[in-house]
């Protein structure tokens, strides 16, 4: 009986600073939308984003077409417009941008956190942006840069450590974000407006509470059910979204530097400072533990010792990006069939 497990397709290089974060075009909405163009992005800390061009060569999986320049910090942080035709980053110069991904420009610099941006995120259908920051507060922007909302009082339900990680539910219709922190606490929040009042404060719906160490991923599932986090604790922790339930934890052995779902199986990806775990969440199985072919003889330094620190799968589910510090290097791994035991 054959099983999916993941085979390294490409070792991409391009930036001069650790990979930071990765992004691909989302899904398409509607089955006779157009497919998403073959891109992805990678952020570092050299200040840049490049812009993969993907031909899946033999020789060649991709090339980088463009870069975006302008951030005077680290890029730590970047996401995709539903079409594709625009970036948004986050950097430690305390700022995001908005790129037009044609000609590579800046159209918008978002000015208002007062520490390091550490993450950004936009809902895909409604546009609605939230940043997280070292200063300990979510902000809620529209396109065009202004700041409706600064989530940063215990009034409001804020995080009291540094935001490390937002992402907005994928399900068409919600407008429910995540939110992780270095408090150790999850947050759940209602981004919906009020009738006809238009923006509003997002709301506080729930508090998930559990891991015992900082955050630094949280993710939601493509149906938008389950949330999944994991930090310094080195265990996966999965909620239901409906009620804000704990459900279950995954250990990961080591810190957990990204969590995402795949868009088209029932599995979980984390990636750890010792690997990337795939876990089916039917079985709650590990479906397989990758690591880098190339530092399998590496130095007994830890400190030298390549790790992932981003993830993000392609629209279809079938190509899964991984960013690396150390040797500043994005690894392509492809899910292929292999013959199991009966």
């Amino acid at each position: 009986m054959a099983v999916e497990t993941l085979k390294l397709k490409a070792t991409l290089k391009g930036h001069s600073g650790w990979v930071t974060a990765v992004a691909a075009p989302l899904p398409p909405v509607a089955q006779d939308a157009p497919a998403p163009p073959p891109i992805f992005l990678s952020a570092s800390r050299d200040k840049t984003v490049i812009v993969w061009e993907v031909v899946d060569e033999a020789e060649r999986y991709a090339f980088p077409k463009r870069s975006l320049r302008g951030h005077t910090h680290f890029v730590q942080s970047v996401c995709l417009t539903i079409d594709s035709a625009y970036a948004l980053t986050g950097s430690w110069d305390g700022t995001l941008r908005l790129w037009d991904l044609e000609d590579g420009t800046s159209r918008q610099t978002f000015v208002g956190h007062t520490k390091d941006v550490l993450t950004v995120a936009m809902n895909p259908m409604t546009f609605k942006i939230l940043s997280g920051s070292r200063d300990k507060s979510i902000k809620l922007w529209n396109v065009i840069g202004e700041c409706k909302s600064s989530i940063d009082s215990p009034a409001q339900g804020a995080h009291t450590d540094w935001v490390s990680c937002i992402a907005f539910s994928p399900k068409i219709g919600e407008d429910v974000a995540v939110s992780c922190s270095w408090d150790k606490v999850v947050k759940v929040w209602d981004c919906a407006p009020i009738g006809h009042e238009g923006v509003r404060d997002p709301q506080l719906r729930y508090n998930l509470t559990g891991h015992t160490g900082y955050l630094n991923s949280v993710t939601v599932s493509p149906d938008g059910s389950l949330c999944a986090s994991g930090g310094k604790d080195g265990v996966v922790h999965l909620f239901g979204l409906a009620e804000g339930t704990k459900l279950y934890e995954l250990p990961a052995g080591a810190i957990v530097h990204a969590v995402v779902f795949s868009p088209t199986r029932y599995w979980l990806c984390a990636a750890t400072e010792k690997n990337i775990i795939i876990w089916d969440l039917e079985s709650k199985a590990t479906v397989a533990t990758v690591e880098p072919p190339e530092t399998a003889e590496a130095t007994t330094d830890k400190a030298l010792v390549p790790y992932c620190t981003s993830l993000c799968w392609d629209s279809t589910g079938t190509i899964l990006y991984a960013g690396y510090a150390i040797d500043n290097a994005i690894r392509v791994w492809s899910v292929e069939a292999v013959a199991g035991t009966a």
